[in-house]
């Protein structure tokens, strides 16, 4: 599914990743833990498209990502890749159905359809009666469900969470990785989540774990 080969990636004089290793199977649901610093975020990045390697290969599904670009490589991550970060990103004048939606729309895949497949996903995730809602109506742990809900509608090949708990009580939190597990469980969707919470993290198939700029 998810394939990374000796990643390196310096900014300035700083070496943050160097020579970064690692598999993720189809159906896994794998954690990245570390101290600040050691690179998790970064090499989160570099997988999911947002940031380019200086060296090494990113194999998503099959395909090559290092020689995409420009529309190509946002045409690419828009349908093979969700993400689930710290902070919501929710558009605050659009409903929790409307912002799911955004992702599918702009795929150009059609409206009812989009509609359709958001409403289903905020279903699955408890959110039926909170569709017609905007962002400041929700309480964190339902806003990040929204999130989740729209980094699932291009059903995409993987998801990377980028400490989706990071804003959340234990309460929440405990909720949030139980539901990967349940939709891990459902539609068999692949995770790769960095974290600072290693009790969380412990609920994962594997954890990796990163100390300056490598998988130890």
């Amino acid at each position: 599914m998810l394939t990374g080969k000796n990643i390196y990636k310096r900014y300035g004089t700083v070496e943050v990743l160097r020579g970064v290793d690692l598999h993720v199977a189809k159906g896994e649901v794998v954690s990245i833990v570390g101290p600040s610093g050691s690179g998790k975020s970064t090499l989160l990045h570099i997988l999911g498209t947002l940031d380019k390697a200086d060296m090494g290969t990113v194999i998503v599904n099959g395909a090559s990502i290092h020689a995409l670009t420009g529309n190509k490589l946002a045409g690419f991550r828009n349908k093979h890749i969700g993400f689930v970060f710290q902070f919501h990103h929710l558009l605050p004048e659009f409903t929790a159905l409307e912002n799911v939606c955004i992702p599918g729309w702009l795929a150009g895949r059609k409206k009812k359809e989009v509609e359709a497949k958001a409403k289903e996903l905020l279903e699955i995730l408890g959110m039926t009666e909170r569709m017609e809602n905007k962002p400041n109506q929700l309480s964190g742990g339902e806003q990040q469900r929204v999130a989740v809900a729209r980094a699932l509608i291009n059903n995409p090949d993987i998801i990377f969470a980028d400490e989706p708990t990071g804003n959340l009580d234990s309460a929440n939190a405990n909720e949030l990785h139980q539901l990967f597990f349940d939709l891990r469980k459902k539609i068999n969707q692949t995770f790769l989540i960095v974290t600072h919470n290693e009790e969380l993290a412990q609920l994962s198939d594997r954890v990796l774990h990163m100390k300056d700029g490598k998988i130890v």
